[in-house]
């Protein structure tokens, strides 16, 4: 391969890598190491499933349907693909994401440095950042890939060579076996939220392809798989790495942990007194770069939506300022409102990812693909009403035992109950179909 050829691919791989990789991806995995303690490597192999490859997953079911997500959801049917899309875009867009990262970045990225600082002007000068450097669309993976990412991923390094260098503590044995700190693992990568920002940093990862002159399927195809595997490289070594810092951290814990303290913890004793300074640009830097490329992506789709008669700057704008005042309320209360939506429209993304890689080139037919799609949906939907419901229901309900009946479908402790009863589904639309 040439070596502008692997520039480009370093630098569409980089940035896809900083698009993944937000501020909570940071958080996560330093507490899952502390849980697991000695039989880290199986939590690190559980979390890489749903954190790493489920995300990869979504890019090449993008990929295999075309270039973008509106071309996925062509796989169910068009209207329902641009409402799902819009479900995706809103979730993981202005409404949620978006704000969360501004969010985050004052609760943890400059409180601890300038606790009087004011939210609000916080909130503006990252939105007036964020806007300058994604108000044009052509030039945010080169932004990202060649500047903002390598910065990230050399801070991110120092702490963690350091960390494994000088061990702060041993891994600890803490009654947990392998399969269950693989379950833990497991199930914390959902939290990433990776996967619905995977379908639509698709279209901006292929189309920087493309511009970077990959054009006929193959070399689109390559080109897109190779960007995927340096962005999932780096994502492995950074994941398993703060999953090891927060195994050999020595933190005492408590009852009332918190994720942000131990992340603290961590860095000011691997880096010494400049820790809280280190953590809290490698904060910004992560939220901006994820930031950036939802901006992006919610500009370029409802430009595309409205087929150009609303602008994409006039759009982009408007996601900074809507998602600036948002981002004023702080992280818990954006996650408070956000859990009960994505609880349904994750769970329908994962679905028409799973089934697409796996069966979209032998099953043609849009039934079967419809059909699971469906089952996904009743079930979340199911469980989104039982959730808010036995919330103030009475234990003697019979909501309780219903309840109790869907914990004993297979693979509910890993959070993918939903998964035999569609491709059940899908199997019995596709052999019904055929007949």
């Amino acid at each position: 391969m040439k070596q502008k050829s692997i520039g480009n691919i370093l630098t569409i791989g980089f940035a896809l890598f900083a698009m993944f990789f937000g501020a909570g991806n940071i958080i996560l995995p330093p507490i899952i190491g502390l849980v697991t303690g000695e039989d880290w490597t199986s939590a690190v192999t559980g979390f890489t499933i749903t954190a790493i490859i489920a995300p990869f997953l979504g890019i090449l079911a993008v990929l295999l349907s075309g270039d973008e997500f509106t071309d996925l959801g062509k796989r169910i049917n068009r209207t329902g693909g641009v409402i799902l899309a819009t479900m995706i875009i809103l979730s993981i867009g202005p409404l949620v994401a978006i704000p969360r990262t501004a969010a985050t970045t004052f609760e943890v990225g400059l409180v601890p440095i300038w606790p009087d600082f004011s939210p609000v002007l916080s909130s503006v000068i990252f939105f007036g950042v964020t806007l300058a450097l994604s108000i044009s669309p052509s030039k945010v993976v080169d932004i990202i890939g060649k500047y903002l990412t390598p910065l990230l991923l050399i801070l991110l390094a120092i702490m963690i060579f350091m960390g494994v260098l000088y061990p702060l503590d041993s891994t600890k044995d803490t009654g947990i076996n392998p399969v269950e700190s693989f379950r833990i693992g497991f199930a914390e990568g959902y939290q990433t939220m990776d996967v619905l920002a995977s379908v639509i940093y698709a279209g901006i990862i292929i189309a920087a392809v493309k511009a970077k002159g990959y054009t006929s399927p193959e070399a689109k195809t390559k080109a897109t798989f190779l960007s995927g595997a340096v962005a999932t490289s780096c994502l492995l070594f950074i994941y398993g790495g703060l999953v090891y810092l927060g195994a050999t951290s020595g933190y005492a814990t408590s009852g009332d942990l918190k994720r942000t303290e131990l992340l603290l913890y961590i860095s000011n004793h691997v880096l010494g007194a400049q820790g809280t300074l280190a953590l809290s640009l490698c904060i910004a830097l992560a939220c901006l770069t994820t930031a950036i490329a939802l901006v992006c992506a919610t500009g370029t789709f409802f430009n595309q939506l409205t087929k150009g008669k609303v602008s994409y700057k006039t759009i982009v704008i408007a996601t900074c300022v809507f998602s600036a005042i948002l981002a004023i309320n702080g992280v818990d209360d954006i996650i408070d409102y956000a859990g009960p939506f994505l609880g349904i429209i994750y769970p329908i993304t994962l679905t028409l990812i799973v089934y697409v890689v796996i069966f979209g080139k032998i099953v043609k037919s849009k039934a079967p693909f419809l059909g699971a799609i469906i089952a996904t949906t009743i079930y979340s939907i199911m469980q989104f009403f039982l959730t808010m419901t036995l919330k103030v229901a009475a234990q003697d309900s019979w909501l309780w035992e219903i309840d109790k009946g869907l914990r004993k479908i297979p693979l509910y402790n890993y959070d993918v109950p939903w998964l035999l009863p569609s491709f059940v589904v899908f199997v019995l639309v596709y052999l019904f179909k055929r007949k």
